[in-house]
């Protein structure tokens, strides 16, 4: 199967490291890849991409070259691309109208890279600006589309409705987010609704580890943000050393809220215990959780999916605390890790307390949360059911069009799959515009 992949930066960039594993293992399954970056950054600085940008196609989001393309593709199929521009209209407000308009153009441009290159589907990461890119492309090109939603990007609601309804499929990768996309726009087209969870490239062996780290080592892996809650985490903290239990904290991430937080640890007195991390290389995370130091991973957001920063812990044996809020209950439901609301340090200071006081949970929690993961989100079982749902619905066996429709030939499909080569090699232009 030949298949284009929308994405924000990745492979380009610190960005999106939790999709890595997924294209991986596409390209390890034999998928034929070729990733569209939306806006890349102009250096490869994940060291776990290595390989994936030779996959890529690498344009700025406007640039003289989409430009031209994108003329070329309206002349080719006015009415196609003026209907889809239409679309945009309907975008809920003058902001996000405008994002999509200036994306306009690339899509034209992907819709002519992936007619060229014979791709069977296209598919994209987020359901805001760059599921948009792949509705236009898909209804230009007459190649079918799916997308991949998350949390926030649903909340977005960027012509949401319509996306649900002109999908091939569309995957969320919680029930939450389900429920959430259904409480926007309605059913929309039901049947067309997939659940499938992200994935997490699975560690072969873990030991668990039953003395605590002195003093006890705490992980909080999250943008510095204030939906993630990090001020109750600190508060937490606080109470446990008036209590007698001295814990040391570890953030990891970065964001617009870094300053604050810093300011908030420093008016707590917590400065010896807390530490920011930083944006870490998504290696130098693994290597964290491989090292047996870290006693719990702790996230007190208050909106998420279900995030990295919960499945990567839980699948390297570490026990977990969470809020109960958006798909967390999802992953952490019959007992696989400690759950309590939202906005509740006290809440949250005696969870921690309680498993670092008794060490037969803490490995309770270790191997249930493992297999949890292991069996819901093992890339290997993902990305094949993935690759099953791209598979009925390829460019080849779509009406003319573009509307999708159920393959009659799976095995032929899996047969595409498994002769696909595994470079891509980026389809000579239908003109002499150089790249910028």
């Amino acid at each position: 199967m030949k298949l284009v992949y929308l994405t924000v930066t990745m492979p380009f960039g610190q960005r999106e490291p939790f999709f890595i594993p997924e294209v991986q293992e596409m390209v390890r399954q034999g998928c034929q890849l070729l990733i569209v970056p939306r806006s890349p950054e102009p250096e490869v600085s994940n060291r776990d991409a290595e390989g994936l940008p030779e996959l890529a196609v690498s344009r700025p989001l406007v640039c003289g070259e989409i430009l031209v393309a994108a003329l070329q593709e309206l002349l080719r199929h006015p009415i196609r691309a003026l209907r889809a521009l239409g679309w945009l209209f309907h975008s809920r407000d003058l902001k996000t109208w405008l994002k999509n308009l200036v994306a306009y153009p690339k899509s034209l441009w992907i819709a002519r890279l992936a007619r060229q290159w014979g791709a069977d589907h296209i598919h994209a990461q987020w359901a805001t600006v760059t599921s948009t890119m792949a509705m236009v492309a898909s209804h230009v090109s007459g190649i079918p589309w799916s997308c991949t939603a998350h949390r926030g990007d649903i909340v977005a609601n960027n012509l949401l409705a319509m996306k649900m309804q002109r999908a091939a499929f569309f995957r969320f990768i919680a029930r939450d987010g389900v429920a959430t996309a259904r409480a926007l726009c309605g059913e929309a087209r039901d049947g067309n609704i997939v659940v499938l969870h992200s994935v997490v490239d699975m560690p072969e062996r873990v030991e668990f580890r039953a003395p605590l780290s002195d003093p006890p080592l705490l992980l909080c892996v999250a943008y510095l943000h204030e939906r993630k809650g990090h001020k109750y985490l600190f508060e937490a903290v606080r109470l446990l050393r008036e209590r007698g239990t001295v814990v040391h904290l570890q953030l990891a991430g970065d964001g617009e809220a870094r300053d604050l937080l810093e300011a908030l640890v420093d008016d707590a007195g917590l400065r010896r215990q807390v530490s920011f991390l930083g944006m870490l290389g998504h290696a130098d995370l693994l290597s964290i959780y491989r090292s047996g130091k870290v006693d719990l991973a702790v996230l007190p957001t208050l909106h998420e999916g279900i995030p990295a920063g919960l499945l990567e812990p839980m699948a390297y044996g570490i026990p977990v605390i969470a809020t109960n809020t958006g798909g967390i209950p999802e992953l952490l439901e019959d007992g696989v890790g400690i759950m309590v609301p939202p906005r509740d340090p006290l809440a949250l200071a005696d969870a921690i307390q309680r498993l670092l006081g008794d060490a037969s949970l803490r490995r309770q929690l270790a191997e249930a949360g493992r297999r949890r993961v292991e069996n819901g989100w093992g890339v290997t079982n993902v990305v094949s059911t993935l690759l099953e749902h791209f598979s009925a619905n390829c460019a080849h066996h779509a009406p003319q069009g573009g509307q999708p429709h159920a393959c009659s030939d799976h095995a032929g499909c899996k047969d595409r799959i498994a002769s696909a080569a595994k470079t891509v090699p980026l389809p000579p232009a239908e003109d002499s515009t150089s790249s910028p």
